[in-house]
């Protein structure tokens, strides 16, 4: 699948080459803002067009570059039928001491990535996939309503974090006569329902509903792009029985996040990630891609694979019931102007991912044939990584509104070849 993006980072950074003042010392005070038009082309999704605007109020800009208010809105199609919906407001303000998330999304994805669970043990054919595009693909439309709380004890860095979250999955089958693409056999999701790898409660989606607590310790200098410091969480997530009749199920999350200044704009990040299913509960195979985290810093945080966990493999590569990865990151601020009264700079991060399964999904391959086995399946095996290597660009707006695009290129055929997307946000 061929994608070509038609965005204007390169415009804009033709402009910000233009500029001559720096804005390393600068503040910025009462609002400002981000807008980035979303403009690509994906031949299964057809052309994107819509619009991404972030507003910021910062105050009398003594907190600078922290804010006090972030509204966040993106609204995109794409002309075969996928879209993104996305409102989202973050604040320490609106509960004095407390900051608040709210998140309110509705994301549709017309040809969702499937290779099936527990990462290299669900073989990846590139040929089925040249056979048919459809193959290692679903439908999935997805609402999500989320509310976050966290603060620290008194003074002291460490805190807590609560939230909130429903999600209701509405999953299909690929529409190959509206994509106009060929569907030549059964996709792998068809098969997984065949073979009862994926019961029949949960092949067409349903409702979630999760509750989350944990602790944290937070202490770096900035919330976007942070040069010094440690962030720390330990969560966890419920979807009990007496909100969830049909799926109910515990996870945990284990993140460490930590970054050093080598010298000035130039840091060292990263980010080590565990996440488990507790108990024997089962979780549906649609919500077992969802990763944990206190707050969003893109539409959706799942994986492991693309653009939020391991960049340069396939999208929901490794999917296990637990998991751990890593992200670990050069960056480097190399050059900063003032253009239009907007602080801006130009960024760089050269970065290495990797993942792993560290429990794997329970299956049943009774009605699998042997035929089918032995062309879909390897032996499960401990130890084995996903990893990656790659290089980005960062064009940051009064610091908080980061134009991200990484290039990342897998380290195994069996998690495809390159990964390229752009996007808003560092990493972590």
């Amino acid at each position: 699948m061929k994608k070509v993006l038609l965005t204007g980072l390169f415009a804009m950074s033709v402009l910000l080459l233009c500029a001559q003042d720096s804005a390393q010392d600068k503040t910025k005070e009462g609002f400002g803002f981000g807008a980035l038009p979303a403009v690509s082309f994906d031949s299964d999704l057809g052309f994107q067009y819509g619009a991404i605007v972030n507003l910021y109020h910062y105050g009398d800009g003594n907190r600078f570059p922290t804010y006090n208010h972030s509204l966040y809105m993106e609204y995109s199609r794409y002309t075969k039928g996928s879209s993104i919906s996305r409102i989202m407001y973050d604040s320490d303000r609106f509960i004095p001491g407390i900051r608040t998330t709210i998140d309110v999304s509705y994301l549709t994805d017309k040809m969702m990535d499937f290779y099936g669970f527990n990462g290299y043990q669900a073989v990846y054919d590139g040929d089925l996939r040249e056979q048919s595009r459809s193959f290692y693909k679903n439908d999935r439309n997805m609402f999500r309503a989320k509310a976050d709380f966290q603060s620290n004890f008194g003074q002291s860095k460490w805190g807590w974090v609560a939230g909130y979250t429903f999600y209701h999955f509405n999953m299909d089958t690929v529409n190959t006569t509206r994509l106009e693409i060929d569907k030549p056999f059964k996709s792998l999701y068809e098969k997984y329902h065949d073979w009862g790898l994926i019961n029949e409660d949960e092949f067409h989606g349903g409702n979630i509903n999760y509750l989350k607590a944990g602790i944290k310790y937070d202490s770096r200098d900035r919330l976007t792009g942070p040069m010094t410091g440690i962030w720390t969480e330990a969560v966890i997530q419920a979807a009990p029985k007496i909100l969830n009749s049909h799926f109910p199920h515990t996870k945990l999350a284990l993140i460490h996040r930590q970054y050093f200044t080598l010298m000035k704009d130039m840091s060292l990040a990263y980010r080590i990630d565990y996440q488990m299913t507790l108990g024997k509960s089962h979780v549906p195979y649609f919500a077992q891609p969802l990763l944990i985290t206190s707050f969003l810093t893109a539409a959706t945080n799942q994986g492991l694979g693309g653009k939020n966990s391991i960049r340069g493999i396939l999208r929901n590569r490794v999917v296990g019931d637990a998991v751990g990865f890593g992200n670990f990151e050069w960056r480097y601020k190399f050059l900063r102007f003032d253009l239009f009264k907007q602080h801006f700079y130009l960024g760089t991060n050269v970065f290495f991912d990797t993942g792993i399964i560290l429990k794997p999904i329970e299956m049943d391959f009774t009605a699998v044939s042997d035929t089918d086995k032995e062309k879909y399946f390897n032996d499960f095996e401990k130890g084995k990584f996903h990893s990656t290597i790659g290089l980005g660009l960062k064009i940051g707006w009064n610091e908080n509104f980061v134009i991200s695009v990484d290039f990342g290129k897998a380290f195994n055929k069996q998690d495809g070849n390159t990964g390229f997307y752009v996007g808003l946000n560092y990493l972590f």
